[in-house]
């Protein structure tokens, strides 16, 4: 991929870019850190080209398979949220879809592992990372409701389809003093803050109400 692609024209420019940054500030996302990978991350890239125009807009776009890429405005609370307390190491992103929210991730924290249930929006990620030049990513075909025990356990864990309620799997798989941020519910759904205390323990904290795909069981290759 040419690096004019990557860094856009028109609708697709830093300008277009930094005005998105410039709308999140007001929304209230205020990590400088977060922001700026947002600004620097060419979300145009993980659309299809059609829809590249309304890339920047604070919307969320299809990537297939009855998928979508979140909304600028959501990766970016969910990134924040996971960071509130400081630097993560280790991270499981379960939903890798178009691959937006990995590569947001990937230049925030030291390592990401991410699941995927369906291959072909895997693949598709997976060239994206190594157009972008991101090596610290583990891409896994599984199913995500399972997690991915081999690495576990995770400082954070981002989840980017909701669970009617959160999975036993990756309570576990949390790191005592690990952040889960993660969608839940059918209708209404809630973006809850989970942090593990101890063995036993874990906190829970409403963040706001939300609208994600349903996190399904099952792979598609």
């Amino acid at each position: 991929m040419s690096d004019l692609i990557l860094q856009g024209i028109g609708m697709t420019s830093q300008r277009t870019r930094d005005r998105l940054v410039a709308r999140l500030q007001q929304q209230g996302i205020s990590n400088e850190a977060v922001l700026d990978v947002i600004g620097a991350t060419p979300r145009h890239i993980f659309v299809d080209e059609a829809l590249a125009h309304k890339a920047y807009e604070d919307t969320a776009l299809p990537i297939g398979f009855n998928q979508t890429i979140s909304q600028p405005y959501i990766v970016a609370k969910m990134t924040e949220e996971l960071l509130a307390s400081g630097s993560l190491e280790k991270v499981l992103e379960v939903g890798t879809g178009s691959g937006y929210q990995t590569a947001v991730l990937s230049l925030l924290v030291e390592r990401v592992y991410s699941v995927e249930r369906i291959k072909p929006l895997q693949q598709k990620a997976s060239t994206r990372f190594k157009q972008l030049g991101l090596r610290n990513i583990t891409l896994q075909h599984t199913d995500g409701g399972m997690g991915l025990t081999s690495h576990a356990p995770y400082d954070g864990i981002i989840v980017t389809a909701a669970p009617d309620a959160v999975p036993a799997e990756l309570y576990a798989q949390l790191a005592i003093g690990g952040v889960m941020i993660i969608p839940v519910g059918g209708e209404q759904q809630e973006l809850l803050r989970i942090t593990r205390i101890d063995e036993f323990r874990y906190d829970e904290v409403r963040i706001e109400t939300v609208k994600f795909v349903p996190l399904l069981s099952g792979t598609i290759s």
